[in-house]
């Protein structure tokens, strides 16, 4: 008993006594069949999770970036916000297992509790650090969520357009109520894997349809032509590569999140095998008829792959937005007690109050693309680049701090001074490019598009309807409309 004792205490950081115990040869077919499908969480399913959560509807609205961008630039920014934001996930792990290390030397138990980012903050920093990264990341997750459900309606519109895209947004907003159900990211692992496959699917859609039919008829690439649209595109990008305000749940999610460090920046460099491809060609084939639709499938012909690609993305989108709920999710169930609470069910009715603004704002704002490049400035900037590295520049500010830290900054990037050079310089270039330049950038065309289209617009960049006089009478009136991609545009 003594010997199990000790065995316990000098376990590693953030090793899940219930899930270590999980992990072990399940009793019946049953049970090993649900955890295959349900419990995940190996170095591999934090892949998936990182990498399927990072690109969605961002792959239909990389193309219009590059319209904004121009071709050099669109394709520089995606590497270099790439590699930031792989930094930025890392300095998120080391200040988790900081945080939990600590809190585990005092006996804290978190069997029953996810951690968040907001109470690393807190437990690392205090309560006024805590207050900012609840604020942001909050804000940013609704808003992201906000964006899978305007991106659902956008894509199914291109399939079905006898409804228009509002009347999808509410029929697709109850489908993406259905994610209260699933308890944590631990029980993402089916769905995970699934969403990568989507995307894979369709980034080589868009690639393969671009290159196979030529370019357009006297296509122009006249981009970058305004400011305003190349520090929009840019901080589309800078929202692209900034998925991982959810990079904490994910790794509490993992039996060991020591592992976690490398993993984000694995799944970055396989998803720019699908949105540089896919960026590329489509924006070769379309040039400047990108800047009036921001999503690829706008421009695309119909075809059974297109279909394919939509239905896809759609249930992309709907895993998405549970990805992006799920952390807003927890931060209810704590604040009106119901988080270790054992009943799914109880704890599922309890969710439902977060879905209904996000739904809401949808309707709003049905903007796809303009509002990407909005919340990647105002929000993304400081939830994902900003605050992760001055929280780990004031962390370890002090000596004792760094000579304790569970985890030293990498030999190859000259230790704690080529650490806080890398943060200072992140803090300084998301300021004042992504938050400054991008957000002037970004408010304009957002409040361009409020101006152009009007809040609670019905069907936002849609094709021009035909007549909307009364059929004569010696015609059917029930005839249905032609296909969009028939209607004439003005």
């Amino acid at each position: 008993m003594g010997e199990e004792k000790v065995v316990v205490e000098t376990v590693l950081a953030g090793n899940y006594v219930e899930m270590e115990t999980e992990s072990g040869k399940p009793k019946d077919l049953k049970a090993s069949i649900s955890q295959f499908f349900w419990h995940g969480g190996s170095a591999y399913d934090a892949w998936f999770s990182c990498s399927s959560n990072q690109v969605a509807q961002v792959l239909l609205t990389l193309p219009y970036s590059f319209s904004q961008l121009g071709m050099l630039s669109g394709v520089l920014f995606q590497i270099f916000y790439g590699l930031m934001g792989s930094w930025t996930a890392y300095l998120i792990s080391i200040l988790y297992v900081e945080y939990r290390t600590r809190k585990e030397r005092e006996k804290v138990d978190f069997r029953n509790h996810v951690i968040q980012w907001f109470e690393v903050l807190d437990g690392l920093l205090g309560k006024h650090w805590r207050n900012v990264g609840l604020a942001f990341n909050c804000t940013f997750l609704l808003f992201g969520s906000v964006i899978q459900l305007i991106a659902c309606a956008s894509n199914i519109y291109y399939i079905n357009d006898n409804l228009d895209k509002r009347t999808w947004t509410y029929i697709f907003g109850a489908c993406c109520a259905t994610t209260v159900f699933i308890p944590s990211f631990h029980n993402y692992r089916i769905w995970s894997f699934l969403g990568l496959i989507m995307t894979t699917y369709t980034a080589w859609y868009l690639t393969i349809a671009s290159i196979i039919h030529q370019q357009v008829e006297d296509v122009k690439h006249t981009g970058p032509a305004k400011l305003v649209l190349y520090f929009t595109g840019a901080t589309n990008i800078l929202y692209t590569f900034g998925g991982h305000a959810v990079t904490v749940e994910i790794m509490h999610a993992m039996w060991k999140p020591q592992k976690f460090k490398s993993i984000y920046l694995l799944a970055t460099l396989y998803v720019m095998t699908l949105t540089l491809p896919s960026a590329i060609a489509v924006y070769w084939r379309f040039g400047d008829l990108l800047l009036n639709h921001s999503n690829a499938f706008a421009l695309l012909p119909s075809s059974r792959f297109k279909d394919m690609a939509v239905i896809l993305m759609l249930i992309h989108q709907i895993i998405t937005f549970g990805f992006a709920c799920t952390p807003l999710y927890f931060v209810w169930e704590k604040a009106i007690g119901m988080h270790d609470c054992k009943s799914m069910f109880k704890r599922a009715a309890a969710r439902l109050p977060v879905v209904i603004p996000i739904w809401f704002l949808a309707i709003i704002f049905p903007f796809f693309g303009p509002i990407n490049s909005t919340v990647g400035s105002l929000l993304v900037s400081f939830t994902v680049y900003i605050i992760p590295a001055l929280a780990y520049i004031f962390t370890f500010k002090s000596a004792a701090a760094r000579e304790n830290a569970v985890e030293q900054p990498p030999k190859f990037l000259g230790r704690w001074a080529g650490a806080y050079t890398i943060n200072i310089f992140v803090v300084v270039w998301v300021f004042l490019v992504g938050f400054g330049f991008g957000g002037w950038a970004s408010v304009t065309n957002f409040v361009h598009q409020i101006d152009t289209f009007g809040l609670f617009t019905k069907c936002y960049q849609c094709p021009p309807q035909p007549s909307q006089f009364p059929p004569p009478p010696h015609l059917n009136a029930t005839a249905a409309h032609p296909p969009s991609y028939f209607r004439g545009h003005h």
